[in-house]
């Protein structure tokens, strides 16, 4: 059985996720209908990924005892000056993103729920990875200035590696 403020952080979490999604889902049709289909694929893969771990987020809450709740949704932003942008944002995001997990694996502790901290562990790692990933494409971009776009777009896919297993 959860504790109630374990509970309540992964709430929380549910609906950051969703958040999360949708924002990368709203940054893969600005992509996608200003002629960037490699990072539009990429976001939109991300947003699928960030899909999963609410679901991941909701199941875990079901099963230890709790009752997920499905939260209303903020309305992420539709328009971007360019990739660079987008980039910048998904890279303080994935940072924010990160200091939540942080503060779940706080609550954990501070609860004694051990259970949930080894599980969010998962999210730790995954966090760890989203950001190096993120902060590459970064690099790259500054590297290339506001030249040569077409060929970062037609390779980013290569960029995002494959979704781990775990994920599924």
């Amino acid at each position: 059985m959860l504790k109630k403020k374990v509970e309540e952080i992964l709430i929380n979490q549910i609906e950051k996720e969703a958040y999360s999604s949708n924002l990368y889902l709203a940054m893969a049709v600005w992509a996608d209908t200003n002629g960037y289909e490699g990072t539009a694929n990429w976001l939109y893969a991300q947003a699928e990924e960030e899909r999963i771990h609410m679901m991941k987020f909701i199941k875990y809450v079901n099963e230890r005892g709790g009752k997920a709740i499905i939260p209303a949704i903020e309305q992420p932003p539709a328009d971007y000056k360019g990739i660079t942008e987008v980039f910048a944002q998904v890279y303080e995001h994935e940072q924010y993103v990160t200091e939540l997990i942080s503060g779940v694996v706080g609550v954990c502790l501070d609860e004694k729920d051990f259970t949930t901290h080894n599980w969010i562990q998962w999210f730790v790692t995954e966090q760890i990875e989203e950001e190096a990933s993120v902060a590459a494409i970064n690099d790259k971009l500054r590297l290339l200035g506001d030249h040569n776009l077409y060929m970062f777009d037609r390779d980013i896919m290569g960029l995002r590696g494959q979704v781990p297993a775990s994920a599924e």
